[in-house]
């Protein structure tokens, strides 16, 4: 008859910090803008570079093989292969992935969860007819949503930033709770309304939110796009011959020979091209094409005369790029 102790909640689990989302443990407006904890600025931060990795066109070919590979169609030609004990379970399962267009939609997914570790999918309904259940879904932006649990880390609800509509999709590293321009004013959001799909991770620097498989080759993406541009600086620097004119300026005095040498220049760089009004060929003066050669007056009867600088002769040694593709390629787990 003795009534059961009542167990209020563990010391390690309580949290002090409080907002004016009904208690929601870290999250609060200040002058404005969002008050989020620092696992939400962390998260937009890598969203931003997997939005910058995506456009290189060996990690997007690798997040395509695995959108590719995780919806193929079975024998029948559908996505899904539903197994119940019940037939009309089964139907019913069909018939709402059929209604929502599931099979259209699941290859955007699966990408968005290997790209960001993330997705989060809207289950709409038709408040005239909640009866109906859900009508379609929709893939909303994952820099707008929150996941907000509580102390004990079960799933309260979400919260999703309404973005500026006067304002575009802008990165910006000093508004790290987005990296982007919004209003700072959230809206609440059911648990039962967004599905959430990740990765899941027991990796604190992650939790509640889902790991990329992109997060493990960031390091190897960015030295890669250092070597490839310093490779590329170095082929536009290097790669050309260049010609050093030795002229010989005689006794003119000091203060003429850079006058003779600007003559020079142009007499030599000019380039031949035809003129159609005229029916012939015709020269004209080309700048750019001194910026590669030198000219360098001589005296004491020297002569003048014109000697051939060879261009990079490296030019086809590109282990160093190598290398690092290597990396990124083991850290994406595709093959070359």
């Amino acid at each position: 008859g003795r009534k059961p102790k009542k167990v209020g909640r563990l010391p390690g689990d309580t949290l002090t910090t409080t907002d004016v989302f009904n208690n929601v443990p870290g999250i609060g407006i200040s002058r404005g803008l969002p008050k989020l904890p620092q696992v939400e600025y962390e998260r937009k931060r890598r969203y931003r570079e997997y939005e910058q990795m995506d456009e290189y066109p060996e990690i997007g070919a690798a997040l395509d093989i695995y959108a590719d590979d995780s919806t193929q169609k079975n024998i029948t030609g559908f996505v899904f292969e539903i197994k119940a004990d019940n037939e009309l379970t089964k139907e019913a399962v069909e018939d709402f992935l059929d209604t929502v267009r599931a099979g259209e939609f699941i290859w955007d997914i699966v990408r968005n969860v290997c790209k960001y570790g993330d997705c989060f999918i809207e289950n709409i309904v038709d408040l005239n007819n909640p009866d109906a259940g859900i009508q379609r879904i929709k893939v909303l932006n994952p820099n707008y949503l929150s996941r907000v649990e509580n102390q004990y880390g079960y799933l309260k609800n979400f919260l999703q930033e309404l973005p500026d509509p006067k304002t575009r999709y802008t990165p910006d590293p000093n508004y790290g709770t987005a990296g982007h321009t919004g209003t700072g004013k959230f809206i609440e959001l059911d648990k039962e309304q967004i599905v959430h799909f990740r990765t899941h991770t027991s990796d604190p620097n992650y939790y509640p939110y889902g790991k990329s498989i992109l997060a493990a080759g960031i390091r190897a993406w960015k030295s890669l796009k250092l070597m490839e541009d310093a490779m590329l600086i170095y082929r536009l620097a290097r790669a050309p011959e260049r010609r050093v004119f030795y002229v010989d300026v005689g006794n003119l005095p000091t203060s003429k020979i850079e006058m003779y040498m600007e003559r020079l220049k142009q007499k030599f760089k000019k380039e031949k091209f035809w003129d159609p009004s005229t029916g012939s060929i015709s020269e004209r003066y080309n700048p750019l094409s001194t910026d590669e050669d030198f000219f360098v007056p001589t005296r004491a009867k020297s002569g003048t005369k014109i000697e051939t600088l060879p261009g990079a002769q490296n030019l086809g040694e590109t282990d160093d790029v190598k290398y690092f593709r290597d990396k990124l390629l083991a850290a994406l787990k595709v093959p070359k």
